[in-house]
């Protein structure tokens, strides 16, 4: 079946490369000779098989593309699939030795073949013997037009001109070749990590009321479309939601990010500050920028860790650096606002999130260190259902009464107990160990044992 669906997804890519050879032939012939009805070629696009599963026919059949949209789609994959199919537009204009301008083009030092650009699409399209179908085409293309406002073909510049090459994203690029959906690695332009967990939402021990907030969180992930279309809420309701998390370290905050990740199947990246705040003018936005256009309209969850450093309270503009820490963040609230996913902040401190922000948050949700209760379960589970302990488990009791530790300073000390028992040879710990694990734990805060 694997096999049988693959030799279809060449045979569509194989028809339209095809009818795309075709209609650069007609397009030359009517150029040089006209002799020929360019409207006749319009008339032949290639029919769907209808049983194709690939990402190229799903695309196609997604936005039921034109001739245009087809011919430009196609014309962008050639290089790829088949780049001798425009070696045809590498011959030069004998009078003027040198190659025919109006066929567009670029030069690449690391592709020997034609890369075409828009200025070759305008060509096919006649372009360059009808002004007015130029200037129709000019006027077209641009963010609004389809294949660039859905993120299928994508350009850095607008207005977006002629001589720009025709790219297909990295996103449908990658559904076309291969099926699988695309995720950004990371890199200065999206400087974001994907986070995972291995763990499920009953290994996260939170009180009910927080537990009650995620839930909440999750449930708009899952119907959102929902409220938002089916009943037409979205004249009211804006399709982003935005939640603040904030506790001491080690409190959960990130494992509750990639659960609701988990928990909806949608990818979540954690932001990486430091490649994204600038000292340069005008930079951070920028960064800021590209790593929300990336994100746009994909479903991802973005989680901004630390986040004080760009969230943080507006100051008095007294120097022209505070007004720009202020435009700063004033950007910043607009992005988010606008953005069409789910953002999630996380601090220490609720306090240091500037007001603006916090009046958008459709969710505050504290993450306090554990109590008793808690600290009973996570040592359970911790140690308790993991490790033969040579005293016994009712010690852990004791444990969770007298030492207050967040779930990430227990992790650490999980580690050490581990650590020691396969030194040992054996899955055994002790409340020793235990304990010398916690006086590590108090040290690195200061923290006076009892």
């Amino acid at each position: 079946m694997e096999k049988l669906m693959k030799e279809k997804s060449v045979l569509l890519l194989q028809q339209d490369i095809a009818w795309l050879e075709v209609v650069i032939d007609t397009a030359l012939t009517l150029y040089f000779e006209n002799n020929c009805s360019y409207n006749d070629v319009k008339d032949l696009i290639p029919p769907l098989i209808t049983d194709e599963v690939s990402g190229y026919a799903q695309l196609l059949r997604k936005y039921n593309f034109g001739f245009e949209e087809r011919l430009l789609l196609i014309l962008a994959l050639a290089p790829l699939v088949k780049p001798q199919c425009l070696d045809v537009f590498l011959i030069k204009n004998k009078n003027l030795d040198c190659e025919f301008s109006e066929f567009g083009g670029v030069k690449n030092e690391k592709h020997y073949g034609f890369i075409p650009t828009l200025e070759t699409a305008s060509f096919i399209l006649g372009g360059a013997v009808d002004m007015q179908k130029r200037l129709h085409f000019m006027k077209t293309i641009s963010k609004n037009y389809i294949l660039y406002s859905e993120g299928i073909l994508y350009s850095d510049n607008y207005p977006i001109r002629l001589y720009e090459k025709l790219q297909v994203s990295e996103e449908h690029l990658s559904s076309i070749i291969s099926g699988e959906k695309y995720l950004p690695s990371y890199n200065s332009k999206f400087p974001a990590q994907q986070i995972t967990t291995k763990l499920a939402w009953n290994d996260l021990i939170l009180e009910e009321r927080i537990k009650s907030q995620l839930n909440e969180v999750q449930a708009w992930l899952e119907h959102s479309d929902l409220i938002l279309n089916t009943w037409n809420l979205d004249k009211t309701l804006k399709p982003g939601y935005k939640v603040l998390f904030y506790g001491a370290p080690g409190t959960g905050k990130t494992l509750a990010a990639t659960l609701l990740g988990k928990a909806t199947e949608k990818p979540v990246f954690r932001i990486d500050l430091s490649m994204v705040v600038s000292k340069y003018i005008g930079e951070t936005e920028k960064n800021l920028g590209r790593l929300f256009d990336e994100a746009a309209s994909k479903s991802w969850i973005l989680f901004f860790d630390e986040a004080d450093a760009l969230f943080s309270k507006r100051t008095q503009t007294n120097s022209s650096n505070d007004r720009h820490a202020n435009q700063e963040v004033a950007y910043l609230l607009q992005r988010i606002e606008d953005f069409d996913g789910l953002v999630i902040l996380a601090t220490n401190l609720q306090t240091n999130i500037d007001d603006a922000f916090l009046r958008r948050f459709q969710n505050t949700i504290d993450f306090p260190k554990p109590k008793y209760k808690e600290r009973k379960l996570l040592w359970k589970k911790m140690i308790g259902d993991v490790f033969e302990m040579k005293e016994g488990t009712e010690g852990l009791d004791k444990i969770a009464k007298d030492y207050e530790l967040s779930g990430g300073e227990m992790i650490n000390v999980l580690r050490y107990c581990a650590v020691k028992a396969a030194s040992e040879g054996e899955k055994k710990t002790s409340i020793n160990d235990i304990i010398t694990g916690i006086k590590r734990e108090y040290r690195k805060s200061n923290k006076t044992l009892n």
